[in-house]
């Protein structure tokens, strides 16, 4: 399936539960064993080899879902205990381990030697951190040598924010049921999900009526979609002059990245407004961009009036000189993008933006901007982009693995690409001159968002994939910035 992919919260997924039981007659065992039916044939997919499987199976009704795996397992022949962290404690879970019991199962207390492990402990519901003996058999699981798959998510996951409020299992794959996971696309949950599949359980495309996805997935594939081709009779007038703001002594570089950015995306003319110093280093690096000397306000004005789009912060400061150019941009009527130190200016002195303006915090400016602790960011990312968003009034990007894009008024959008390699300094800037060029190329402020953290993101895997991503840098990503930007014309 192409994307963008629908995501669904933990509440619209109970009630496409609720609908699928309906599909099934009213019979809520018949959903369960299809959700069991797909886990094994998951396992037969992906370990057709593995003997000694190890089912660890909670009190709920995921738990249930690995009993009816570990009778599949059974009937199969292979060597299948069950591991559980007490009795069944639904009226599904109940029944699924009777009949498990039933065809011969085992139940130990100890994982032992696997060639496989399915984790069934908890499905959408836990919120908090595991207690103290479930957390420890989670650290096993993890420690074990044995690969994991996980049953609708990750034991420990949050699945309202895909935070880790505790222990949480790190599974080689993730089968989710009935619709995706939004909670499994970004921050912490990324390095639990492992591979990512669905098994719909075949209910029917009507389950999902009056049901509007609560985010949408952008991957790799959907750049194509993203980026038109452009009328034979362009010229740069019609691509949109770029204004980059920043570069205070010593971070010249930052704005040079953002201006290279900005005409690798396809801005039709780029300009940089920066410190005198950095002006012959910047036309030496890129003569195609037009480098002003801005040493107060007053040189300002002019190159304001005539860009279309304005991109500040990149390498600003937060001096009286890079105050005195924050408060100029604020005062225009352009479309701004802001990053970096303009975010940190923004915290000082909150005020609402325009709705085609963006903003591009990391989750360390995300904490400022709203006066709450990084770690506060990272535990619920999906809801700090929208308080942001509401804050501001503007198009958000929340940087990071898993970037999340929220807009006034429309669903969230997640990226998903990238890789550790991007983590480093630099990169952001890039970020920010890519966005201001889709603006200035006509680019409506959500589209410019989602087309440029994806664009940015998908370039960064491509390095990566020919490189390697410890040492990558941003300037490795122009060329394939470039790249994933032009469609084929056919």
């Amino acid at each position: 399936m192409h994307s963008p992919l629908p995501l669904y919260s933990p509440e619209q997924l109970r009630m496409l539960e609720t609908r699928g039981i309906e599909a099934c007659d009213g019979d809520a065992f018949a959903l369960m064993a299809r959700a069991g039916q797909a886990a094994w044939c998951c396992v037969l997919k992906h370990w057709p080899h593995a003997q000694r499987i190890v089912v660890a199976c909670g009190s709920g009704n995921n738990g249930g879902d690995g009993y009816v795996l570990a009778t599949h397992a059974q009937a199969s022949g292979r060597d299948v205990r069950v591991l559980r962290i007490g009795p069944p404690a639904t009226p599904l879970a109940t029944r699924a381990c009777a009949d498990y019991l039933a065809a011969g199962g085992v139940l130990v207390e100890a994982l032992g030697d696997a060639d496989l492990i399915v984790d069934a402990l908890f499905g959408i519901g836990l919120s908090r951190a595991p207690e103290a003996a479930v957390a420890a058999l989670i650290e096993s699981i993890n420690a074990h040598p044995a690969p994991v798959l996980a049953l609708d998510l990750p034991s420990g996951i949050d699945a309202r924010c895909g935070a880790a409020p505790g222990a949480a299992i790190v599974a080689d794959r993730c089968l989710q049921f009935i619709a995706r996971h939004r909670s499994l696309r970004t921050g912490m949950a990324l390095d639990h999900a492992g591979e990512l599949e669905l098994a719909s359980l075949d209910l029917p495309a009507t389950a999902f009526d009056g049901i509007a996805p609560a985010a949408c997935a952008y991957r790799v594939d959907a750049l194509q979609g993203l980026f038109p081709l452009r009328p034979r009779d362009s010229h740069k007038g019609r691509n949109g002059h770029v204004l980059c703001i920043g570069g205070e002594a010593g971070s010249g570089g930052a704005v040079m990245l953002a201006v290279d950015a900005a005409l690798h995306c396809g801005a039709g003319l780029a300009s940089a407004a920066t410190r005198t110093a950095h002006v012959p280093a910047l036309l030496a690096r890129r003569p195609e961009a037009m480098a002003h000397a801005v040493e107060g306000v007053e040189a300002l004005a002019g190159l304001l009036a005539r860009a279309d789009v304005l991109a500040i912060g990149p390498g600003l400061g937060q001096g009286a000189w890079g105050r005195a150019l924050f408060d100029a941009v604020l005062a225009c009527d352009k479309p701004r993008v802001f990053d970096a130190d303009a975010l940190n200016l923004l915290a000082q002195s909150p005020q609402r933006l325009r709705t085609r303006d963006v903003i591009t915090p990391h989750p360390g400016e995300a904490a400022r901007l709203l006066g709450i602790a990084t770690a506060d960011v990272q535990s619920d990312r999906f809801a700090v982009a929208q308080a942001l968003c509401e804050r501001f009034g503007a198009t958000v990007v929340l940087k990071g693995a898993g970037s999340i894009v929220a807009s006034p008024g429309g669903a969230p959008a997640v990226i998903c690409a990238g890789n550790p390699g991007m983590a480093v300094g630099g990169m952001g800037d890039l970020l920010t001159g890519c966005i201001a060029a889709l603006l200035a190329q006509g680019f409506p402020p959500r589209d410019a968002a989602v087309a440029g953290a994806l664009l940015h993101a998908c370039a960064g895997d491509a390095v990566a994939r020919d490189d390697g991503e410890r040492g990558l840098l941003p300037s490795d990503l122009l060329p394939w910035m470039r790249r994933l930007a032009n469609p084929v014309r056919r």
